[in-house]
């Protein structure tokens, strides 16, 4: 079971990213999201056909930061952007509107990365978005992120990521998004 907020190590010493079978573990990251990105459990139970869904994509992998217990505390998982899936679809038109389409083409695309909040500010998502990406075969990295300035949205800066488009609104979500992409391999 994962600590709730307050109660991890300040210093989470010995958690390793490394490879992460999702679909096994898909219970666990939903776990850790509903803790990061404030889900009900309903909105998880949906997400976990999603991520299931996702994971059949050519090209999809994922990465876990596991503690040396071995709870996963953390999580990324991407693929080889597709035109014809629903995050592509709802983001081409902002896009074209910005005259960043053609980033659709060719790209890696995050499709979810999650810290436990314990385990925040301590470079796993880092490490999890720069390890996987460095995997891609592709020469740029797109994603969305929540439209507001947040820890998150500086990390993707740090890294070489810029926007693309926003405020984007996905029609399941209440507050807009930006997209954003990076060259590969992601600055350090």
């Amino acid at each position: 079971m994962l600590h709730q907020p307050g109660e991890g190590p300040s210093d989470p010493q010995g958690v390793i990213v490394g490879p992460l079978d999702l679909a096994a573990r898909v219970d666990e990251a939903l776990a850790v999201q509903a803790i990061a990105f404030g889900l009900t459990d309903e909105e998880a139970g949906v997400r976990r056909h999603i991520v299931l869904r996702h994971l059949t994509s050519p090209g999809a992998r994922a990465l876990g930061a596991t503690t040396p217990a071995g709870r996963l505390v953390g999580f990324v998982y991407g693929m080889p952007n597709d035109r014809t899936h629903w995050w592509s679809t709802v983001v081409e038109p902002y896009l074209r509107d910005t005259g960043h389409e053609d980033w659709l083409d060719d790209s890696f695309v995050i499709t979810e990365l999650h810290v436990h909040p314990d385990y925040q500010q301590h470079g796993i998502g880092r490490s999890l978005i720069t390890t996987i990406t460095d995997g891609a075969e592709q020469p740029r990295s797109i994603l969305s992120a929540i439209d507001v300035e947040s820890p998150a949205r500086h990390l993707y800066r740090t890294l070489g990521y810029r926007d693309l488009a926003r405020p984007v609104l996905f029609p399941s979500a209440p507050t807009p998004y930006a997209v954003m992409g990076a060259p590969l391999p992601l600055r350090r």
